[in-house]
């Protein structure tokens, strides 16, 4: 156990980049659940990824602006291509997303094939470095951020065409950076598959839920001294289930 972990320096800003994550991944991930395409997530933030191994594999490492970029033309072509997969065979989606995303997970592994540091760019672009991130890291992402949910709540009629599958590429190239794909699909879809059945109010019980990991999550790998993004999700999990079986005593009490 380790009480000096519990640094307000480091764990204010991870805290904050949470709040960002939870805030547009509770939405989008009740549009995820609703339309039956759960894996779509998983198969962006890897292609997203792979845009970030190709970055530094081109030594772009220290131009942001160029890896983002490429991160974001990756996220976007692969997004754009699984809109018009859906619109020509939506009977197989799930079956495309999934091949999608074991392909960008190979393409990845060749391109850090004769890299030495293969093991430590995977295990970045998986679990995230969220204790290493700074306000000033987080400010773009604030602004993006916010944008995208002015027009997600904005537009409704955004939900359900192309631009859904750009704001969704948006959002996870983002996440992807500051957390990890681990974590990015646990917080789209544990929070939203935990309160699915809220006739009203899902929207705040996922928020509530999600923020509530984020934090615990936190002060136990810090007192731990465990991998932050790993401990999280389990958190969420872990609260997901217990907030499932609250809800189901409740109804049965009801009753």
């Amino acid at each position: 156990m380790n009480l000096q972990g519990l640094d307000p320096v480091i764990l204010l800003p991870a805290f904050a980049a949470g709040i960002l994550v939870v805030a547009t991944h509770v939405p989008l991930g009740q549009q995820v659940l609703n339309r039956g395409i759960i894996f779509i997530d998983l198969a962006v933030a890897q292609i997203a990824g792979l845009g970030v191994l190709f970055a530094n594999t081109m030594n772009w490492h220290d131009h942001g602006l160029a890896v983002q970029m490429t991160a974001f033309g990756a996220a976007l072509m692969g997004a754009i291509a699984l809109y018009l997969c859906e619109r020509r065979w939506p009977d197989v989606q799930e079956a495309v997303i999934g091949s999608s995303f074991v392909l960008a997970a190979s393409a990845g592994i060749l391109l850090l094939a004769n890299n030495p540091h293969a093991g430590e760019h995977l295990k970045d672009l998986l679990v995230g470095q969220i204790l290493w991130v700074d306000f000033r890291q987080l400010l773009p992402v604030a602004v993006l951020y916010g944008v995208i949910l002015s027009l997600w709540f904005g537009l409704p009629k955004a939900r359900q065409s192309l631009l859904f599958y750009i704001l969704f590429a948006l959002t996870i190239t983002a996440s992807v950076q500051l957390v990890g794909i681990y974590l990015v699909f646990a917080s789209l879809i544990i929070p939203s598959l935990a309160t699915r059945r809220l006739d009203r109010g899902a929207l705040i019980a996922g928020y509530a839920l999600g923020l509530s990991a984020y934090g615990v999550g936190l002060i136990v790998s810090a007192i731990l001294d465990l991998p932050a993004g790993a401990v999280i999700v389990w958190t969420l999990a872990a609260l997901a289930i217990f907030a499932a079986w609250a809800a189901q005593r409740r109804r049965v009490t009801q009753h």
